[in-house]
C-alpha cells in the first residue's frame, strides 16, 4: 500500500499531473471517473494568492468528489510561499505540493518552478518553511536538473526527504529539454533504489500506454506514475492502465459514443463551474483531443468550436454520433 502520510493510495497509484489551463475541476472530474487515484490543481502562483488575485484564488476550488487532491504552489520568494502555503492549507486539500519543475520561461526566468534546481539551498529552505506551517502532508514535483551538466535530483531527493516532504514526483527531463526528446527515468530509478529514501517516488514523463506504465514500474521500481499530456482528451488512459496491469489484456478503445459522452460531461462541468459563456469558450481547446482520429471531422469540429449557444452546442456534440455508421466505431487515441 502506497501512503503519503496517512493518505492511502492503493498498491500502484496513478496520478494526474498538474497542468496549467488543463487540470481544472471539470477536467479532473472526468479523469476521476476513469480511475485517477490522486489529482492536483493547476499550479497556483504564491504571489497571486497573497494578493488575492481572482484567477489564483479560483484555482483553490476543490470538491469532495475529487479527493484525494493536492493543491500545487509555485513561487520564488520564501516568505510569499510560506504565506501562500498557509492559505492553501486552509482550503483543506489532502496535501500541498510544491512545483520545482515547471520549465516555461515566464515561470523559470522569474526564479520559480525549475529555476530552483539552480539553487538547492533555497529550495530546501523554501520547502522547510512550508512543511513547518502545513497541517497536512507536503510533497514536491521536480525535474532531473536544470540541464545535462546539473542533474542533481538524487541529492535533491535526500535533502527534501530530510526536511519532511512525504512524497516526490520526478519528471524525467531537465529544464533545458522542456518537453522535447525522450524522458530518462534512470535517475528516478536510482532515487527509488537508494536505501536512504523511504518516501513514495512517482515517475513522470512519456507514460502514454499501459505497456509503458508497466515497464516503468518493473524497470525502475517506482511507487506509481504521474500522467499528464496522455490524459488530455483521453481520460480512459487511467482505467486502461489499471486493467492491463491486472489482467495483461487491453480494454477495447472508446467508441465514438463514449467520446461524445465524456465531452458532454466535461462541457457541463465546465459550464457549472465557470458559468455558461466562459465554460463554453474554455472547452473549445478540448474537442480536438476528444475526437482525434475521426475521419473527415474538420468541418463539424469548426462548428463546435465556433458555437456560442449552449443548446446548439449540445446538439452539435450529440450529433457526432450520427456522422459515423455505426456510431459504435472505435477510434484509437
Amino acid at each position: 500500500m502506497v501512503r503519503i502520510g496517512d493518505l492511502e493510495l492503493g498498491e500502484f497509484p496513478l496520478l494526474l499531473a498538474p497542468m496549467e489551463d488543463v487540470s481544472d475541476p471539470p477536467f479532473r472530474y472526468v479523469c476521476k471517473q476513469y480511475g485517477a487515484d490522486l489529482m492536483y490543481t493547476e499550479f497556483i502562483s504564491s504571489e497571486g494568492l497573497i494578493r488575492d488575485a481572482a484567477k489564483s484564488v479560483k484555482k483553490l476550488d476543490i470538491f469532495e468528489y475529487e479527493k484525494p487532491i493536492g493543491i500545487q504552489l509555485f513561487g520564488s520568494d520564501i516568505d510569499s510561499m510560506r504565506e501562500a502555503g498557509s492559505i492553501a492549507d486552509q482550503a483543506k486539500p489532502d496535501l500541498i505540493d510544491i512545483n520545482y519543475g515547471c520549465p516555461v520561461k515566464n515561470v523559470a526566468c522569474r526564479g520559480a518552478g525549475a529555476a530552483l534546481l539552480q539553487d538547492i539551498p533555497k529550495m530546501v529552505k523554501m520547502t522547510s518553511e512550508i512543511v513547518k506551517i502545513a497541517t497536512r502532508p507536503v510533497t514536491v514535483k521536480t525535474r532531473l536538473g536544470w540541464d545535462d551538466s546539473t542533474k542533481n535530483v538524487t541529492e535533491v531527493a535526500e535533502r527534501l526527504q530530510d526536511i519532511g516532504i512525504k512524497a516526490l514526483s520526478v519528471h524525467g527531463r531537465t529544464r533545458s529539454q522542456m518537453y522535447k526528446g525522450e524522458a530518462d527515468w534512470t535517475l528516478i530509478g536510482e532515487i527509488k533504489s537508494n536505501p536512504r529514501i523511504t518516501i513514495p517516488i512517482f515517475g513522470n514523463g512519456d507514460v502514454t500506454t499501459p505497456e509503458k506504465a508497466l515497464e516503468m514500474k518493473n524497470r525502475f521500481g517506482v511507487d506509481g506514475v504521474m500522467i499528464g499530456r496522455a490524459s488530455i482528451g483521453y481520460p480512459w488512459i487511467f482505467q486502461e492502465i489499471k486493467h492491463f496491469m491486472k489482467t495483461g489484456t487491453h480494454l477495447p478503445p472508446p467508441k465514438v459514443a463514449d467520446r461524445v459522452k465524456v465531452a458532454l460531461t466535461h462541457l457541463n462541468k465546465s459550464v457549472e463551474w465557470k458559468g455558461q459563456r466562459l465554460g463554453i469558450i474554455e472547452m473549445r481547446s478540448h474537442y480536438t483531443n476528444y475526437f482525434r482520429g475521426l475521419p473527415n471531422f474538420r468541418d463539424h469540429r469548426m462548428k463546435i468550436v465556433t458555437c456560442d449557444s449552449y443548446d446548439e452546442l449540445l446538439q452539435l456534440i450529440n450529433g457526432v454520433n450520427d456522422l459515423y455508421t455505426p456510431s459504435e466505431i472505435s477510434v484509437q487515441s
